[in-house]
C-alpha cells in the first residue's frame, strides 16, 4: 500500500495493517518522522517514546503474521498528556517539581488497554502544569502550539493532545478535563475531544488535579476514530475507586443510527451572552445541522461556575500543599498563586458549593427527561494569540486565562458526558459541545457523527505543516 500514513484515520491505518498492506513498523516510522519534522513548529512532545514504539510495532507485525488477532487499533501511533504513568518516564503533569520523581513502574490503565487494542505509543505530550490551565503555555517546557496558526494558543491544560492530533502527528492522543481541559484545546485546534460521563474511563495511574472533577479520555480527528477510542478504553477497573463497574457498551457500531427521534435543544441564556461572534456562528451552524429550534435554559450556570472554581481551587491546593510549602519557587507563579489563594478559601465557602453542585445536578439532570442533547458552545472564542492577557466579552475586559472555560465549567462540574465537535470556520475553527445525559457518551457520539457526516463539522487540515 502506497498512501502515507499521515494522511489516514485511526481505522484506516488499522484496516491496512490488520490486512498486511501496511505494516505497523512503517506506520510508527512514518509518525516519528512526522514529530521529528514538525514538532520544533508546535512543541506538542515532552518525550518520544520511539524505541518503545518500535518494539511495540515489531510485537504487532509479528502476531498478525503468525495468524494472530490484534485489536481494532492495530498499528495506530497514539501519544498521551504527561500526566499519564508511562512505563519509564517520570510522570512530570507538566511541572518541573514532578521530574525529580522516578521513573513509573506501569503504565496507566488506559495506556495498557490503548495497546491491548493494538495501539502504539510514540510519546508524552505537553500540558499546563498541573493541569490548572486553559491556555496551552507551559512556562517550564514552553507552549503548545495551534497547528492552525502557531502565533496561537492550542488550549490547555491538554495542549499538547490537541496540537499533536491537529497537526496529524499522531491520529489518537489522550488528555485530561477537569474543567474544559479536553474541549478547550480540542475546539481550539479543531478536533474532536471526548469528555466522557465522570467514572466512565479508569484514571488509574494518572496525576490528579480535582479529584472530584477530573476525566480522562480521547482526542481524535473523526467521530469513528473517537469511538473507537473509547470503546477500547471502556470497563471497570479496581485501581481506580471512582471508575464505573457498569458493563462496557460499545459505541462505535451505533454511530450510523439515524438521530431523527432524539430530542435536541439549544442552551440559552449564561450560554448565550458571553461570547464572540464566531461561537455564535458555530452554535447556529450545529443547531441547523441537528434540526434543533428549541432553546432552553440551563438553571444557575453562572454559580455553577463560580462553585467548579471554588472546588477546583480548594482541592488543587490541598493535593499541593506540601509542594507549595517545600518548593514554592519552582511553581508557574500563575499557578502557584492560584493554589494558594486556594489554601485560604473558608471551609463554610467549600460546603456551600458542595451543597448547591447537588442541587444543581439534580436540577439539570431534570432538563434530560424532555431533551437527549443539549447544544453549547465550547469555548467563547477561537483561540487567542499566544501570550495574550486580556479580551472583551460582552463589554468587559477580562483576563483569558480565567475565562476560556467559561462554558465548559458547569458542565464538567456535574459530570455529564460531551463531545466537542470542530465547526471548520475561517480563519480558525471553534467548537460547539454536545452534551448528554450521564452514561449517554452513544447519544453525543451518534449526533456528533451525523454532523460530520453532513459536512457541518469537520477537522480541517492544518496550514504549513
Amino acid at each position: 500500500m502506497t498512501a502515507n500514513p499521515d494522511d489516514l484515520s485511526a481505522s484506516e491505518i488499522a484496516q491496512a495493517v490488520t490486512a498486511r498492506k501496511m505494516s505497523a513498523l512503517s506506520v510508527t516510522e512514518a509518525a516519528l518522522a512526522r514529530i521529528a519534522k514538525h514538532d520544533s513548529i508546535l512543541n506538542s512532545f515532552t518525550d518520544v517514546t520511539a524505541e518503545r514504539a518500535r518494539a511495540k510495532a515489531r510485537a504487532v507485525d509479528a502476531a498478525l503474521a503468525a495468524g494472530k488477532t490484534v485489536g481494532p487499533l492495530a498499528g495506530v501511533p497514539f501519544a498521551v498528556k504527561n500526566l499519564f504513568d508511562v512505563q519509564g518516564l517520570s510522570t512530570r503533569a507538566g511541572s518541573k517539581i514532578n521530574r525529580d520523581l522516578a521513573p513509573s513502574r506501569r503504565d496507566a490503565t488506559l495506556i495498557e488497554r490503548m495497546e491491548a487494542a493494538g495501539a502504539v505509543l510514540v510519546g508524552a505530550l505537553n500540558m499546563g502544569e498541573y493541569a490548572y490551565d486553559f491556555t496551552g503555555e507551559n512556562v517550564h517546557d514552553g507552549p503548545s502550539r495551534n497547528p492552525h496558526d502557531p502565533t496561537r494558543m492550542s488550549g490547555g491544560s491538554s495542549g499538547g493532545s490537541g496540537s499533536a492530533v491537529g497537526g496529524r502527528l499522531v491520529p489518537l492522543a489522550l488528555g485530561s478535563d477537569t474543567n474544559g481541559s479536553i474541549r478547550v484545546p480540542s475546539s481550539f485546534c479543531g478536533i474532536f475531544g471526548l469528555k466522557p460521563t465522570y467514572g466512565r474511563l479508569s484514571r488509574a495511574r494518572s496525576f490528579p488535579f480535582v479529584a472530584s472533577f477530573d476525566h480522562l479520555g480521547p482526542f481524535a480527528r473523526n467521530v469513528g476514530d473517537l469511538a473507537l477510542a473509547y470503546d477500547a478504553m471502556q470497563g471497570p477497573d479496581a485501581d481506580d475507586a471512582a471508575c464505573s463497574t457498569r458493563p462496557v457498551e460499545p459505541v462505535a457500531p451505533l454511530l450510523s443510527q439515524e438521530i431523527g427521534g432524539l430530542r435536541i435543544a439549544i442552551a440559552g441564556g449564561y450560554f448565550q451572552n458571553n461570547v464572540f461572534p464566531e461561537a455564535v456562528e458555530a452554535v447556529a451552524r450545529v443547531a441547523k445541522g441537528l434540526g434543533a429550534t428549541r432553546t432552553i435554559e440551563i438553571p444557575e450556570a453562572a454559580r455553577a461556575r463560580a462553585a467548579a472554581y471554588v472546588i477546583s481551587t480548594t482541592e488543587g491546593a490541598s493535593l499541593h500543599l506540601d509542594r507549595l510549602r517545600k518548593r514554592p519557587n519552582d511553581f508557574d507563579p500563575a499557578v502557584r498563586d492560584r493554589l494558594l489563594a486556594g489554601a485560604m478559601v473558608p471551609a463554610p465557602l467549600v460546603d456551600r458549593a458542595q451543597k448547591f453542585r447537588r442541587w444543581y445536578r439534580a436540577h439539570v439532570l431534570e432538563l434530560f427527561e424532555t431533551v437527549d442533547v443539549i447544544i453549547a458552545p465550547a469555548t467563547p472564542c477561537v483561540a487567542p494569540k499566544l501570550g495574550q492577557a486580556t479580551f472583551v466579552l460582552d463589554g468587559v475586559e477580562l483576563p483569558v486565562r480565567a475565562n476560556i472555560g467559561i462554558h465548559t465549567q458547569p458542565i464538567s462540574f456535574i459530570g455529564l458526558p460531551v463531545v466537542a465537535v470542530p465547526v471548520p470556520l475561517q480563519p480558525m475553527p471553534i467548537g460547539v459541545q454536545i452534551i448528554a445525559a450521564p452514561w449517554r457518551e452513544d447519544i453525543a457520539l451518534r449526533a456528533a457523527y451525523a454532523l460530520e457526516r453532513a459536512g457541518v463539522v469537520a477537522a480541517p487540515q492544518p496550514r504549513g505543516l
